[in-house]
């Protein structure tokens, strides 16, 4: 699993629970974003965590968010 103190997570505002995103910081942040509807999460909607092309050989959560969210088409 991705560490929120990893330099990468630290760049990307990368929290594991995407209530917590810096809104202030990060003002596309909107409620009802998290990893399982990014584009980028490799896992499937159901799981609890899945691979990250962000986070190479590690996990994200799925109810987490960072900065690269883009919806899934």
């Amino acid at each position: 699993m991705v560490d929120e103190k990893d330099p990468q997570a630290v760049a990307l505002g990368y929290v594991s629970e995407a209530k917590r995103a810096d809104v202030k910081k990060y003002a596309k942040y909107a409620a009802g974003q998290n990893c399982t509807g990014c584009a980028l999460y490799q896992g499937k909607a159901a799981d609890k965590a899945g691979a990250c092309p962000l986070f190479a050989g590690k996990q994200v959560a799925g109810a987490g968010w960072c900065s690269a969210y883009a919806k899934k088409a």
